[in-house]
């Protein structure tokens, strides 16, 4: 049986595909990702499954059920890092997933169980997240095609040369019939389990997001020529802007996020007349997040209005909350309590998740394992091993809890 300290093992085994030796960084479609796929595939064999690596470079493994074409209860998680990486942000979940199909061997299940290493969770090779598992959802888009990363290589040609085919693509899909559920454990990647000394928690919905460009456009003029009634400051008044938006997102339930921000024409002397800033929301419902974005918008118009400023914006991500089903939160709530957790806790996941992608195809649930500080993307991440180990039998518990109340929906159905 394939302990915690098994998995933990294997994470650092993991390791040792990266595009540097001195920190971690494993992206899409890399000969350090096609490596991470052939070392999860021999571990997946080992648990007892069959695999292969589907039309986007996602590595399956598989158990048959009762008939062939059973649909399947997927585990799974993310195989791909963002620079300078930890070593359990996504890795951690595809092993344990591994690690409970290889528990169940000899268990009989009413359907098929499949273990999925998704492909570019991250997005950290051509800027656009999910392309694994929305691929798997569906959801490819032809446009992405022309995405690049930073040496100019298409996403295109990037599939070339991993040995893929592109025109193929629309093969990785499923049908929400081949899908019983989807589970994904995942470290929590924030503090609040750590806070309240758990090590396990359930997720109740994972974060709806949208991400924009914002502009502040002013005049760019002589620093020392121009008097202070005649400025039109862009960075002056993208600085208000941002303050403001702190001020406003930590008064309510959403998360607001400047990651970056660019200064036009950023000469010493120069009054900026230009500010392009990005802004990632975040909140646990669209609405929430969707009411906040129309705030924000009204509050920059008026500070930009102050100050003789223009406002513009552009949106480049958006992707829905994705609730966790409440069968699925109460199968995982059960395999926690059989850890010695009477009351296990709940958190909406503030960060974004394959099960998101996986949402539109069928209903998802998560278990959220502690991790140190809550520190993620960061070489620093830390898990314990007894919190691993009792994440390995509440996982295992949760999939058992999915199969007695599948069947009795199966059942239910019949005889109505």
């Amino acid at each position: 049986m394939t302990t915690a300290a098994e998995v933990l093992l294997r994470c650092s085994e993991l390791d040792r595909f990266s595009a540097h030796h001195t920190f971690l960084e494993r992206t899409y479609l890399t000969k350090e990702h096609a490596a991470a796929n052939r070392q999860a595939a021999i571990w997946m064999e080992q648990a007892g499954l069959t695999t292969w690596v589907d039309a986007a470079g996602n590595q399956w493994g598989r158990r048959e059920g009762p008939t062939p074409d059973a649909p399947a209860l997927v585990l799974g998680s993310h195989l791909d890092t963002v620079p300078d990486a930890g070593s359990f942000d996504g890795m951690l979940g595809v092993l344990m997933a591994i690690a409970v199909a290889e528990r169940l061997q000899g268990v009989e299940l009413p359907f098929a169980l499949e273990v999925v290493g998704f492909s570019d969770e991250e997005g950290a090779r051509f800027g656009k997240a999910l392309l694994g598992s929305q691929s798997v959802a569906g959801l490819w888009d032809p446009d992405w095609w022309e995405l690049r990363d930073r040496n100019g290589v298409t996403l295109h040609q990037a599939f070339l040369d991993f040995g893929l085919d592109p025109r193929r693509i629309g093969e990785a899909a499923r049908s929400p019939e081949s899908i019983v559920a989807y589970l994904e454990a995942h470290i929590e990647q924030g503090p609040e389990l750590e806070a309240a000394d758990r090590s396990l928690g359930y997720v109740t919905t994972i974060a709806g997001a949208r991400r924009f460009k914002l502009s502040v456009l002013g005049e760019a003029r002589h620093a020392g020529g121009t008097p202070y009634p005649r400025r039109r400051d862009a960075l002056v008044g993208a600085s208000e802007a941002i303050v403001a938006i702190e001020r406003l997102a930590r008064a309510s339930q959403s998360i607001a996020t400047v990651g970056r921000i660019e200064v036009r024409p950023g000469a010493v002397n120069v009054i900026p007349g230009r500010a392009d800033f990005s802004l990632d929301l975040r909140a646990a419902t669209d609405e929430e997040r969707d009411g906040m974005w129309d705030v924000i918008v009204e509050t920059i118009d008026e500070l930009c209005e102050e100050r003789w400023l223009r406002f513009e914006y552009d949106e480049n991500h958006s992707a829905p909350a994705a609730p966790c089903s409440p069968w699925l939160q109460q199968a995982v709530i059960d395999g926690i309590v059989m850890t010695g957790d009477t009351d296990p806790m709940g958190i909406w996941s503030r960060a974004g998740h394959d099960a998101m992608a996986i949402a539109q195809i069928a209903e998802i649930g998560m278990l959220f394992v502690r991790c140190y500080d809550g520190i993620s993307h960061h070489p620093g991440e830390s898990v314990r091993e007894i919190d691993v180990e009792l994440g390995l039998d509440a996982f295992e518990a949760a999939v058992r809890n999915v199969a007695a109340a599948w069947l009795q929906q199966r059942e239910q159905r019949v005889t109505s």
